[in-house]
């Protein structure tokens, strides 16, 4: 029996037997799932190093916790959460200390609650949209799938998806302007 599954990644099996204790089925689950994850990493953080970084760091958060994850068929869509949950740390520590090096003083509680509120702006102007835009831009410009991944998975062509993304982005766009 093979290991993996039809799209790479190891089969539920080897993620059970990892999950209670198994360190050869950990061993094979954490080489199996690397592709994966340094594909994850590359496409979500801002440089190489970044990738590489969070790649190893989301490796070793599996091995470390894989008997927390609930269910065996999960897995990736668990890594792919902890992948980009490191690329946006190290994306914000980066800015950070960038803003640090430009303006000699630590970022205050203001600035931090004002870049929280933000957040919720553009959260609230995605909410905002209908339905079938909603799914586009979360899929493409925040889970960060491929344009095509994005197409196939929704059941829509290329260019139907890259419309809808396209009226998306100018919706958000509209909906923050009108609310300032």
């Amino acid at each position: 029996m093979d290991a993996v599954d039809q799209d790479g990644w190891p089969r539920e099996t080897l993620v059970a037997a990892a999950q209670v204790g198994d360190q050869g089925a950990i061993a094979a689950l954490v080489s199996g799932s690397h592709p994966h994850v340094q594909r994850f990493a590359r496409s979500l953080c801002a440089s190489p190093e970044d990738a590489e970084d969070s790649a190893q760091e989301a490796l070793i958060i599996l091995y470390r916790k894989i008997g927390t994850l609930r269910a065996s068929g999960a897995l990736a869509s668990w890594m792919f959460r902890i992948v980009r949950n490191e690329c946006l740390r190290r994306a914000r520590r980066a800015r950070r200390g960038d803003e640090l090096a430009h303006s000699g003083a630590v970022v205050s509680a203001e600035d931090d609650v004002l870049q929280r509120l933000e957040a919720q702006r553009v959260a609230a102007a995605i909410a905002e949209l209908p339905a079938d835009q909603r799914r586009v831009l979360i899929m493409r410009d925040i889970q960060g799938y491929s344009g095509r991944a994005v197409a196939d998975a929704l059941g829509l062509s290329t260019p139907a998806m890259k419309s809808r993304l396209h009226r998306a982005r100018a919706a958000v766009r509209q909906l923050l302007l009108d609310a300032r």
